[in-house]
């Protein structure tokens, strides 16, 4: 690897990094509050019984949580800690990376100021999270965690300080577990940027087919936070049709090589790659629709 190749790939490392640290960080605070200050019940009263109702709920859910897609991880394997259904907390991470208020006002931006773009963003998330979640609560009966969480202290039986004490210790916990797969991941994605062209890509994905596909293998190649992706897409407004655009911010902010780590790091292997394959068929059905509206 000679110096330029390297400086380029250590910039990019460093800044995959920069983006993710903060929506880690975030999220490792909101799943230690989650953990010691929300009780079953609470969480009983929000998430309805019923299983159609419970992943509309938790995919309505995820619009308030300003989290990027590794982020949101950590919050969702603890809200099934807590007896989420598998189904709904599935739904609520695969919506909270895109319909969040960030998320969704810097694609206007990204885009000059174009509600179409968030529109069909937003609504494209909303359906697919909604579709899979559905589709998880009849495939997969019992909890794909790899380790079931148990709280360590009962919220109702101690005091305040106690509480505070054990969140801090949640959040450190939390951080370490999730960083590791974060490290790995990024040094994967500042590889395949530094070393793959993304004009070989670009010009095989010509047609409307090909398009949607390169635009989804481009998303999980280059990890970006959900925050910041849509700047990068609308770079690519001359080359490809709005339904790979929307292909590339509505996959890439449910699935990358980083938050795929992460996922395999949390959930069985089975039901990631079954996470996966309903995730992308449904997007790539969506992009088409939206190329040939």
């Amino acid at each position: 690897m000679n110096q330029q190749l390297f400086l380029q790939f250590n910039t990019i490392f460093i800044s995959i990094l920069i983006e993710a640290l903060p929506f880690i960080m975030l999220a490792v605070i909101i799943s230690a509050v989650i953990q010691m200050f929300v009780t079953d019940e609470m969480l009983a009263k929000i998430i309805p019984k019923n299983r159609f109702l419970s992943v509309l709920a938790a995919t309505s859910l995820g619009a308030i949580f300003p989290s990027c897609e590794c982020g949101i991880i950590p919050i969702a394997r603890r809200l099934m800690a807590k007896g989420v259904p598998l189904h709904a907390a599935v739904a609520f991470m695969l919506t909270g990376p895109v319909i969040n208020p960030v998320v969704l006002f810097s694609t206007y931006v990204a885009f000059g100021n174009s509600w179409e773009m968030v529109l069909y963003r937003g609504g494209l998330s909303f359906i697919v999270a909604f579709i899979v979640g559905c589709i998880l609560s009849y495939q997969f009966k019992e909890s794909q965690l790899k380790h079931t969480l148990t709280p360590q202290v009962s919220p109702k039986k101690v005091t305040t300080k106690i509480k505070i004490l054990a969140t801090l210790k949640h959040m450190i916990d939390e951080f370490f577990m999730v960083g590791k797969y974060l490290i790995v991941g990024a040094l994967i994605a500042a590889a395949m940027q530094t070393f793959m062209k993304t004009s070989v890509l670009t010009s095989i994905g010509q047609g409307d087919y090909s398009s949607s596909l390169v635009m989804m293998g481009l998303a999980f190649i280059l990890s970006l936070c959900s925050s910041a992706d849509a700047f990068v897409a609308a770079s690519f407004r001359s080359t490809f049709s709005t339904g790979a655009l929307i292909a590339f911010l509505v996959f890439g902010a449910k699935f990358d090589i980083k938050n795929t780590l992460m996922m395999l790091g949390v959930f069985k292997a089975k039901f990631v790659f079954y996470l996966f394959i309903y995730t992308a068929a449904l997007v790539f059905l969506g992009s088409l629709v939206i190329t040939n509206l």
